[in-house]
């Protein structure tokens, strides 16, 4: 799960991390009392979506100014008049794609007088099974450009649970990003208050970019992006609260609430599938023979008939979706209790587009007994090859 920038640096504060003043606003009326109650002389103007890059993004609208996402503003009614332009208006960023995604709060901060920037980020390290920080002098920029062009920039240690942080390594820290002194000390403060904050909410993923030096010497968060492990907000309803549905795909949403792992893609087959290596085999397929997949669906090894309906009537609700394939191996899940959630969703919301099903393992004969009595137009498949090719034969008509 995502947050905004203007929450995660509010989780980050309660772990005294150093972050700079600021207020969330909805309205112009509300971006001229925060910019007064901030009292300036200099404020920044951040728009809030769930996306890196708003500084270098753009607009569509003309009334939104040539400007991007994040605006320096030197009066109140710059801020009210940049507050204006962004509020209701989509802004694209790389990380958008060309849809972008529409603005619906702001957050007003106290502007900062910057010395040197630096990234810094914390992440879960698949290959030690340890939270990995990565740090880099080249802060600011994006962050896979560094690592493609100057891979020798970035620097990465990871933490050993046993032992938490040690004072080994805020040093290397502050060697890596040429600190020294009380920056140096500061570095080390701020790596352990991260790690804490990090373990303590049960993050992903953690990243400053930039993280700053002020005139003052002052080492402060500039910007915060935080994604939070899903399996465990259970945990966190604290966390829970922050959620902004506004900016997930309805989609995505409803199959939180039936527990299916779903992720909304760009292309025209509708894929339901259990087990997330035979997804994404399924969408390799699909991608093969020259079709894109409209969806990662995984409707996981004990689904029931009811969780079944609810994912064939998810895919159905795309308006993309032009062929639906169902590719299932029973182990876990019985190929009976597939047929059934499909024929139910089918009767419930029709079927308006190709259906090509392919089933084996655990009840496969009764699976496929109750499909062909069905009277249902479904084409079946003996394997997965077989179904990829009649799935994209059938959506191209």
């Amino acid at each position: 799960m995502n947050i905004h920038e203007y929450q995660a640096k509010a989780v980050l504060k309660e772990f005294g991390a150093p972050v700079s003043a600021g207020k969330a606003v909805f309205s112009v009326d509300e971006a001229e009392a925060a910019a007064k109650e901030l009292g300036g002389p200099l404020w920044v103007v951040k728009s809030q979506i769930h996306a890196g890059g708003r500084g270098k993004g753009k607009f569509k609208e003309p009334e939104a100014g040539e400007k991007g996402g994040v605006r320096l503003a030197k009066s109140v009614e710059e801020v009210k008049t940049f507050v204006g332009q962004m509020l209701g208006n989509t802004l694209v960023t790389v990380q958008t794609g060309p849809a972008g995604k529409q603005v619906n709060r702001i957050y007003i901060e106290d502007g900062s007088d910057i010395e040197r920037e630096f990234y810094l980020s914390a992440l879960v390290d698949r290959a030690t099974s340890r939270v990995a920080f990565v740090v880099s002098t080249e802060g600011g920029m994006d962050i896979e450009e560094v690592a493609h062009s100057t891979p020798e920039k970035i620097l990465t240690f990871s933490i050993d649970p046993a032992t938490g942080v040690m004072p080994h390594h805020g040093r290397t820290v502050a060697r890596a990003l040429g600190l020294s002194g009380d920056l140096a000390k500061q570095a080390g403060s701020l790596v352990e208050k991260l790690y804490a904050a990090f373990v303590a909410k049960d993050m992903a993923m953690l990243e400053i970019n930039p993280l700053i030096v002020t005139k003052d010497g002052q080492l402060k968060c500039l910007d915060a992006k935080v994604s939070f492990d899903s399996n465990a907000l259970y945990r966190h309803p604290d966390v829970v609260a922050l959620r902004d549905v506004t900016e997930e795909d309805e989609k995505e949403i409803e199959a939180s609430k039936h527990d299916l792992a779903y992720i909304a893609l760009d292309g025209t087959i509708g894929c339901m599938v259990n087990g997330a290596g035979l997804a994404m085999a399924t969408m390799d397929i699909i991608k093969l023979y020259g079709e894109e997949p409209a969806n990662f669906l995984d409707v996981g090894g004990g689904a029931s008939k009811e969780k079944v309906t609810a994912a064939f009537k998810i895919i159905t609700a795309d308006p993309n979706v032009q062929g639906i394939l169902v590719n299932i191996f029973g182990g876990i899940m019985k190929c009976d209790v597939i047929a059934e959630g499909v024929i139910a969703a089918v009767k419930e919301v029709g079927l308006k587009v190709p259906l090509v099903v392919r089933l084996e393992g655990t009840n496969v004969e009764l699976g496929k007994k109750i499909l062909n009595e069905s009277g249902l137009n479904v084409i079946s498949a003996d394997d997965l090859d077989d179904a990829a090719q009649k799935i994209v034969k059938a959506v191209r008509g």
